[in-house]
């Protein structure tokens, strides 16, 4: 599966906790991603500062679902359930 253009669920629903290229601290769950722009598309895309984890992250219909609500819903609720006890 190509990604979603124009979708930005996996620069908002995931955490991130290494820091990163213009975050510090890492990303938050649910925080939108500083170089996510207006258009939701990846400002670091293809840069070497673009974090190992969204390098890695993969579109694939059971996480990404049919439209961006269903993936900022789908991505929220595999956060949710691997977080840790």
């Amino acid at each position: 599966m190509d990604c979603r253009v124009g979708c930005g669920a996996c620069c908002i629903a995931p955490r991130i906790v290494q820091a990163f290229h213009g975050m510090p601290h890492g990303k938050a769950a649910g925080e939108r991603c500083v170089h996510l722009d207006a258009d939701n598309r990846c400002g670091l895309f293809g840069a070497p500062e673009r974090p190992l984890f969204c390098r890695q992250f993969l579109a694939e219909p059971e996480v990404c679902g049919g439209s961006r609500e269903e993936a900022l819903v789908l991505l929220q609720t595999l956060e949710l359930e691997s977080e840790p006890a």
